[in-house]
């Protein structure tokens, strides 16, 4: 697949999380086999591209190409702008959040909100487009509800606009994530339009990435909550998609090695203070299938220093790797 001159090596891109897609996480899942990784989003609002959150969500410093900024807004003079800023600060791809359900961004009529406005949605579309030499993607819902489904409409909308490529959440707004993603939405919104489509919603291992796949017809499957703590995720992915067959997964060493490099980036990142708190997250995610994770999680919650995480998190790891041999 490709978006304007970038080719996406394979079939595999992480979405953006609020929170979550920093750099740290985009780089560790690029390694693992993710073929595009795209940032948290960023707001249009110039006022707060000074702080130190926006700072973080625009440094791209060693990452691998392309570099995938989301922008998120209402207003299509600010969203150009924003574009503009990003595309300054290395983004090479811009995407624009419409599929975002969170009630906040919702409120300020951005995100997943803005499908309720068709006209609106092809202002904002067309000046972002024209404000920009990079490609401009768009990530979208099925609908606003389900008495209103207009994805077919928004993608051509954003086709005629000069869109390059469309991910598409498989659920309305409405229905946040409750109930079963709509990849027969999905299918029909891929042969309604000629530019690529991303299938995204309840992708959580190699069959059922191949099913949405083969379903939909989309051109690639965006991987959001399932690589929470399973960044090797992409990597099984593309191998059961060239061989349908499993890997192996990740043996106790991998993922003690994995993680503890995880969390040294994230301190490296965000420094000390913010960066244990950061970390905590990525901690329990990746001890949560573990024997006595809930124990584990407790204790390294309440932790305050790097150093304390790095040695609790070791020392969690490797009782278990001592354990499965003894069992062995």
């Amino acid at each position: 697949m490709h978006i304007g001159p970038y080719f996406i090596a394979n079939k595999t891109i992480l979405a953006p999380m609020a929170g979550i897609t920093d750099r740290p996480f985009r780089q560790l899942c690029k390694q693992l086999g993710a073929g595009m990784a795209v940032s948290e989003m960023v707001t249009a609002n110039s006022l707060l591209w000074g702080s130190k959150k926006t700072l973080n969500r625009t440094n791209h410093e060693g990452e691998k190409e392309p570099r995938v900024v989301q922008i998120a807004g209402s207003d299509p003079a600010l969203l150009a702008e924003a574009a503009r800023y990003n595309v300054d600060h290395g983004a090479q791809i811009i995407d624009i959040n419409m599929g975002c359900p969170a009630k906040k961004v919702c409120n300020v009529m951005a995100g997943s909100a803005l499908l309720r406005d068709e006209t609106l949605v092809g202002r904002i579309l067309e000046a972002v487009v024209a404000a920009v030499q990079v490609p401009v993607t768009v990530k979208i819902r099925t609908g606003w509800d389900t008495d209103n489904r207009n994805g077919i409409r928004i993608a051509r909308i954003a086709e005629a606009a000069g869109i390059q490529a469309l991910a598409v959440h498989g659920r309305t707004r409405a229905c946040g994530y409750r109930g079963e993603a709509e990849y027969d939405t999905i299918a029909a919104i891929k042969n309604s339009i000629g530019i690529p489509v991303i299938a995204n919603g309840d992708i959580t291992s190699p069959e059922k990435a191949r099913i949405v796949l083969e379903h939909s017809g989309a051109d690639a499957v965006m991987i959001g909550r399932a690589a929470q703590g399973n960044p090797w995720i992409f990597r099984e992915i593309n191998h059961y998609l060239a061989t349908g067959e499993h890997l192996a997964a990740p043996s106790l060493h991998e993922i003690r090695g994995t993680l503890l490099k995880h969390l040294q980036a994230i301190y490296h990142f965000y420094g000390e203070y913010t960066g244990v708190r950061m970390a905590r997250k990525h901690i329990c995610w990746y001890s949560k299938s573990q024997p006595h994770g809930a124990a584990f999680r407790k204790t390294v919650n309440q932790l305050e220093t790097s150093t304390q995480q790095l040695v609790a998190t070791r020392d969690f790891f490797d009782r278990l790797i001592i354990n499965k041999e003894l069992a062995a």
